[in-house]
């Protein structure tokens, strides 16, 4: 039996492609465990999904069993069965179908991932109580643009530029039974990610591409073809965190976050 007010959360802490940038400058084995005001990345989104009153249990796919070791933090957490561990797959997107396929399908999932240093419990009751309020099977966390210029200025982020604003990334999902349909739709768009053009036109159509290039295309129009493409009905929470649009791609964006967490006070972010 699942309860409705309570998600699964599956992380995602492998990293991507050859060796990671971050985990070589921070000489670490996978980029989860970077150090980030002295604790790793994993530690830190796993400590905040812990806090959250909307998580019943944590299932984390990667680092591979053999990096396992290497963290001692983490590994103590999976031998005390605090959290759930499963071998990743090749990329994110079949990570995250291996990962959900081992949950109870009638159970909701939160996805989020280990690079998320600076996610808080605030963060996740926010958005998971925003997604309980929709009447949909995904939601996407995004945070405007502005919001995150407005508190980091220098910030490089990947931008969704549409007619009712600009958008990141929060790197937070959920969801329901039928919503994990749209986990096979998202291993067709991973390589395109930081093509927002070229993802709409393969996943929308060339229509679509018209209206995003020409400023049409609205947050939620976007979704709503993705629910007509897939059967799936897609709604998104825009988040008020600009901590929410920060994960750590780069050697730029570890710096950034340990900047922001060394700052006196730094609300959420204990150490």
């Amino acid at each position: 039996m699942s309860n409705d007010n309570q998600f699964v959360a599956l992380v995602l802490a492998a990293d991507r492609g050859e060796r990671d940038a971050v985990a070589g400058y921070a000489g670490t084995v996978c980029k989860a465990y970077a150090p980030v005001a002295g604790k790793p990345m994993v530690i830190r989104v796993l400590d905040a999904l812990k806090k959250s009153h909307k998580i019943a249990s944590v299932l984390l796919c990667g680092p591979p069993q053999s990096l396992l070791s290497s963290c001692e933090a983490l590994r103590h957490r999976i031998d005390n069965k605090q959290v759930k561990w499963v071998e990743n797959r090749d990329s994110p997107a079949r990570s995250a179908a291996y990962g959900a396929a081992q949950i109870n399908p009638q159970q909701k999932i939160l996805l989020t991932t280990a690079d998320h240093a600076l996610l808080t419990a605030e963060i996740v009751d926010y958005f998971l109580q925003a997604s309980s309020n929709l009447v949909c099977d995904v939601t996407v966390g995004v945070v405007r643009h502005e919001v995150v210029q407005n508190r980091y200025g220098s910030a490089k982020r990947t931008v969704i530029r549409l007619q009712d604003g600009n958008y990141c990334g929060c790197n937070l999902f959920t969801f329901n039974t039928q919503g994990r349909v749209l986990v096979d739709f998202w291993q067709q768009a991973e390589t395109l990610r930081k093509r927002p053009w070229k993802l709409i036109s393969r996943i929308l159509g060339w229509r679509a591409v018209w209206s995003y290039l020409l400023g049409c295309l609205t947050l939620e129009q976007a979704l709503q073809q993705i629910s007509m493409k897939t059967g799936v009905r897609v709604r998104p929470v825009i988040l008020p965190f600009p901590d929410a649009g920060i994960d750590v791609d780069k050697v730029e964006d570890l710096l950034l976050v340990e900047s922001i967490l060394a700052q006196p006070g730094a609300a959420g972010h204990q150490v």
